[in-house]
């Protein structure tokens, strides 16, 4: 077995790739997990279903004897041994319309950015919520009249819970700072506030859910230029099927929540850690950003 002091840096790069490409997110959980016990949970919840339910209705029985269904009884829990954690419920699914239904609702019931977070987190009718880590919501200054506006949160955002997270934010906050911005002193938000699993595009349904989230966001901080970064955003505004290729570096005024916005588009930071050639054309493109804010 190769250990990573085997390696070269060119060989731990392509390692580390690999596990990205196969969905390897995190190689520790920040929590120990006791696989056995969840085994053993798993088990007994499954014996507990196959019991016919006039038998469950009789009540507790007799545990002193061993149960005929275990044989020997080596599926029961040793004497000292640690309660096995309870088998969490599945999610229930919602028919998408009803979900778009409980999503507008939820979203026209905010008066704040605030309680719109609130209901956000509390909202159950988007699946990508089930196997996200966090609610993904804007951060930095709504007074700026500046969106800052990305696709969804990568696997950095989902662990930080915050947008534009890793490398990525990192590199953004360069990008503003180049033309005289900072994180602080813009609004930053994604359109989708989950994490798709193994970063993958939301599906027409899941973006039909989490569109009254983000039209309420910018109804509630009622911003004076969008900045689109990547493909998502610029269709998701603009429309159109272009790539971000044809459509970055021109203003657009979008309609919007009931505003018509000017919107500039250009790529995302993850485009340019990706191809680096990409960074002149970004650069032209925040020139003409930072010129339309006067």
């Amino acid at each position: 077995m190769n250990v990573a002091s085997d390696l070269n840096p060119a060989e731990l790069a392509a390692l580390l790739h690999f596990y990205a490409d196969s969905g390897v997110e995190w190689l520790v959980d920040d929590e120990p997990v006791d696989r056995i016990a969840q085994f053993e949970a798993q088990k007994a919840a499954k014996a507990q279903a196959r019991v016919p339910a006039a038998a469950r209705d009789q009540g507790p029985q007799d545990m002193s004897a061993p149960s005929a269904s275990n044989g020997s009884g080596a599926a029961a829990r040793r004497p000292g041994s640690p309660a096995p954690p309870p088998t969490p419920a599945a999610p229930v699914a919602v028919p998408a319309a009803q979900a778009v239904a409980a999503a507008r609702t939820a979203a026209d019931g905010a008066g704040s950015l605030t309680e719109l977070k609130t209901a956000i987190e509390t909202f159950q009718g988007c699946n990508l919520k089930n196997s996200a880590r966090s609610t993904v919501f804007a951060s930095g200054d709504p007074s700026s009249g500046i969106l800052v506006v990305g696709p969804m949160p990568n696997a950095d955002d989902d662990r930080d819970g915050a947008p534009f997270s890793g490398r990525a934010g990192e590199l953004l906050d360069r990008m503003l700072a180049a033309i005289g911005l900072s994180r602080d002193g813009v609004l930053m938000t994604n359109i989708i506030p989950w994490r798709p699993p193994g970063n993958r595009m939301p599906s027409s349904a899941e973006m039909d859910i989490c569109q009254p989230f983000i039209e309420r966001q910018i109804a509630l901080s009622r911003p004076k230029v969008l900045l689109l970064l990547g493909n998502f955003p610029a269709r998701f505004f603009i429309g159109g099927n272009g790539t971000i290729h044809t459509m970055r570096g021109q203003w657009q005024t979008v309609s919007f929540a009931g505003m018509e916005i000017p919107a500039l588009a250009t790529f995302h930071p993850q485009d340019l850690l990706n191809a680096p050639g990409n960074k002149a054309l970004t650069w032209q493109d925040l020139l003409s950003f930072r010129q339309g804010l006067t």
